[in-house]
């Protein structure tokens, strides 16, 4: 398996010996992102660098371990929930009426996400070649969730990252209300009451 460098410029504290043990020049740039054109994934930048800046990770990911549909659909019901507790705990920050208030309510709704992220990273969005995160990408791009919504790089990583998965479609049960994704070729039945084709509708991500 090949390997490239990359960096976490929050973790860069600027000793620059990445610079001088690069024997291809790939870690010197003025932007301090990781050549990877140049980068040959050797390693000896990761190994210099004293703050645990850099890393070496895969070229090409397999694909992402695959979930149950019933793990997925109470995930994405979480998520909801999760979603809606952030907006409460915003609106609570933006009207109270003091600084204690609002100090606790930002803090309350940056732990809300930062759960949420947890929860969708272990739903199937943790790697950029996966089927959903394609999907959730192609949806921004047709109805951005923001009006600042770069639709424009959202674009150009769907054109440079290929899905390396099955398409998969999400399902929504007429009897008991679950939401699931189904994987092409798979069986399609509800995993939670097992309704099976007309009581199931295609519902967009």
């Amino acid at each position: 398996m090949k390997y490239k460098a990359v960096r976490n410029i929050r973790l860069c504290t600027k000793d620059c010996l990445c610079l001088y043990v690069c024997p291809t020049g790939a870690t010197d740039t003025e932007n301090s992102i990781i050549d990877v054109n140049k980068c040959i994934g050797c390693g000896d930048c990761a190994k210099a660098c004293p703050s645990g800046a850099i890393s070496m990770v895969p070229q090409d990911y397999p694909p992402q371990q695959s979930k149950e549909a019933s793990i997925l659909s109470l995930s994405h019901v979480l998520t909801h929930h999760k979603a809606r507790q952030e907006q409460l705990a915003k609106q609570l920050a933006q009207t109270s009426s003091s600084d204690e208030l609002y100090r606790l309510m930002k803090a309350f709704e940056k732990s809300i996400r930062l759960v949420n992220e947890d929860i969708l990273r272990e739903s199937g969005y943790m790697l950029p070649q996966s089927t959903q995160v394609h999907d959730l990408l192609k949806t921004w791009i047709q109805d951005p969730p923001l009006d600042d919504f770069p639709r424009d790089i959202a674009q150009k990583l769907l054109d440079m990252i290929p899905c390396n998965e099955l398409p998969v479609k999400r399902y929504r049960c007429k009897v008991c209300g679950a939401i699931f994704e189904i994987k092409e070729g798979e069986e399609l039945i509800c995993p939670i009451c097992q309704a099976t084709q007309d009581q199931l509708e295609i519902i967009d991500f």
